[in-house]
Order: structure tokens, then C-alpha cells, then sequence
């Protein structure tokens, strides 16, 4: 009797452990997450997104800017990818993304094709943690390993992004202490910044740069006001690209622009403006490799900024409302 009373309690003492083994590696986050329940994942998202570059270029660059606004958000739980509902004002009308975030129809065609082949399995921020990626690679970017298991939020915060996310005239200091609030050293928001080699900026974003700074190209200013009057409400909607260079290509060029004075957003110029960052920009104008690898590792930290995990959150079935 003692024998059996001791194998039982063996028994239950090994199913328990197992069980609890089996809840701290959800956890974690794993490349191999969806290896078995849904193993045609990044091809559906590779092939969605190539469709999307190719329909037009800009749409990488819009995915990735998409993923950055959702980490720096409370961590990479497509909380921005969430409609507004009555108990409470989400992410996209805060005043960084309103008019301005883009790519939410690309999510949404990629949910689609992963629901069909993989119900209710993926995550809104597995797949937009994939889309960025894929999107940059497409741009010639460089690719990094992508963490997946993430669940989506339940709810997002108006105010957490208005109060989280950078102005386009924040000063180094300020970005330097926004970025290692969110586990970043200096020299990686510097890396994150070179995203800004891809897409675009309204105007009503970089009008204080063109008529209120003095170390701005006097030839690129001219240029940039054609499209950007300096009373306010006139061409406020106004695109220009973030790197008039190669606006559709992933090069180190962004750089090349700073050390020239034609950092269309004042946040942009601040990085090369005689502080901390300038060696930094000097090193990536001048050696592209390194701007790669440092933006590949920067990219691979921030997708793993507090991933939501089971048993928080959920999968929705629409990545715009919760289930």
C-alpha cells in the first residue's frame, strides 16, 4: 500500500512538474513557435508582402513604422492594430499616428490568408512582427530572427502613445531618454533612426525644421518649402521622403544626409548636431555593414519589448477588435 500511495504521489508529482515546466516555456518566445500548428506562416506573410511592395514600394517602410509604434506602446501586442470602441480611445488617433500610420489593410489581408490556413492559431503581432521584417528585406534591408508566441492586447491607450512615442522635434537628450527608458542604449536608437532611409513625412512634421532651424541646408530648405508653406494649414498634408536620396531603398545615405544638414525632421538632425551621437552617424555614413548588423540587432531587442504572453491576452480573429 505504502508502494502504491508512493508511485501515485511520484506520478502526480511528475504530471505537476510538467505542467509547470510546459507554463514557463509559454512564456518564453520561440522562432519555432508555429513549426507544427501552422507551418506555411512566413511564406503566407513573405508572399502577402511582397504583394503589397510591389503595388507600391512605400508600403514597406509603413509596415515597419507600424511595428515601432506598436512596441514603443506597452510592448509588441498589436494594441495599435485596435479600432476605437466605446470603453476606450486606441492608438491610431493619437497624435504621432493620426493621418499618418499606414499598412493596416496589408495587416489585415495577411490575417485573412493565415486564418484560412491556420484558424484562430496566430497572433495580430506575430504577424505584424513578421510583415516589418519581410518588408524591410523586400526594401534591401537586412533580415533578423523574429521571436514568435506573442498574444494580442484586449484593449490600447490613447494617451499611453501620445505620451510614449517620439515628436519629430524631440532633442537628443529627450530621445536618448525615451529610448533607454525602453531598454535602448544611445547609439541603438541612433540605429533604429536609419529606418528613416525609408518613407515619408508630412509636412505639418517638418515645417518647424524648414522655417525655424539654422542648421539646415539653406538649398535643401528651399527645395522642401515648395511642397511646405510656412503658414500652418496650408499643405499641412503634404508628403516628403525622409531620405530624398533613395526613398526606396535601405542604405545608410540617412547618414550620408545628416552630416549634410538635410535631416528633414528636426528629431533626425539632432542625432548629428555636435552631441553624443555624431561619431556614431559619422561611423554608419561611411560603413554600411555596420548600420545592417547594428539595425538587425537593434530591431531583434525591440520586438522582444514585453511580449504579451499566454495566459494574458488572446488570438484575435480581426486584428481591428478584440474577440
Amino acid at each position: 500500500m505504502a508502494f502504491s500511495c508512493s508511485r501515485i504521489l511520484l506520478g502526480m508529482f511528475l504530471l505537476c512538474s510538467s505542467s509547470v515546466v510546459g507554463y514557463v516555456h509559454a512564456q518564453f518566445l520561440s522562432p519555432d513557435f508555429y513549426n507544427s500548428s501552422c507551418p506555411g506562416l512566413v511564406s503566407i506573410v513573405q508572399e502577402e508582402m511582397r504583394s503589397a511592395v510591389a503595388a507600391e514600394s512605400r508600403m514597406g517602410a509603413s509596415v515597419l513604422r507600424l511595428f515601432y509604434h506598436d512596441c514603443f506602446v506597452s510592448g509588441c501586442d498589436a494594441s495599435v492594430l485596435l479600432d476605437d470602441t466605446p470603453a476606450f480611445a486606441g492608438e491610431k488617433n493619437a497624435i504621432p499616428n493620426a493621418q499618418s500610420l499606414r499598412g493596416y489593410e496589408v495587416i489585415d489581408g495577411i490575417k485573412a490568408k493565415v486564418e484560412e490556413a491556420c484558424p484562430a492559431i496566430v497572433s495580430c503581432a506575430d504577424i505584424l512582427a513578421l510583415a516589418a521584417r519581410e518588408g524591410t528585406v523586400l526594401l534591401g534591408g537586412p533580415s533578423w530572427m523574429v521571436q514568435l508566441g506573442r498574444r494580442d492586447a484586449t484593449t490600447a491607450s490613447q494617451s499611453a502613445a501620445n505620451r510614449e512615442l517620439p515628436s519629430p522635434s524631440a532633442t537628443l537628450n529627450g530621445l536618448i531618454s525615451l529610448f533607454v527608458s525602453k531598454g535602448f542604449s544611445a547609439q541603438d536608437m541612433t540605429a533604429l533612426s536609419g529606418a528613416h532611409t525609408l518613407g515619408f513625412a508630412r509636412c505639418v512634421n517638418f515645417r518647424p525644421r524648414l522655417y525655424g532651424d539654422a542648421d539646415v541646408d539653406p538649398a535643401f530648405a528651399a527645395q522642401r518649402r515648395q511642397s511646405c508653406p510656412a503658414a500652418s494649414g496650408f499643405g499641412d498634408d503634404n508628403w516628403e521622403p525622409l531620405d530624398a536620396q533613395s526613398p526606396a531603398g535601405f542604405d545608410s545615405a540617412y547618414y550620408q544626409n545628416l552630416m549634410l544638414r538635410q535631416g528633414l525632421l528636426r528629431s533626425d538632425q539632432e542625432l548629428f548636431n555636435g552631441g553624443s551621437q555624431d561619431s556614431v552617424v559619422t561611423m554608419y555614413s561611411n560603413n554600411a555593414a555596420a548600420f545592417r548588423n547594428d539595425f538587425a540587432a537593434a530591431m531583434e531587442k525591440m520586438a522582444g519589448m514585453s511580449p504579451m504572453t499566454w495566459p494574458s491576452g488572446q488570438i484575435r480573429l480581426d486584428c481591428r477588435r478584440v474577440n
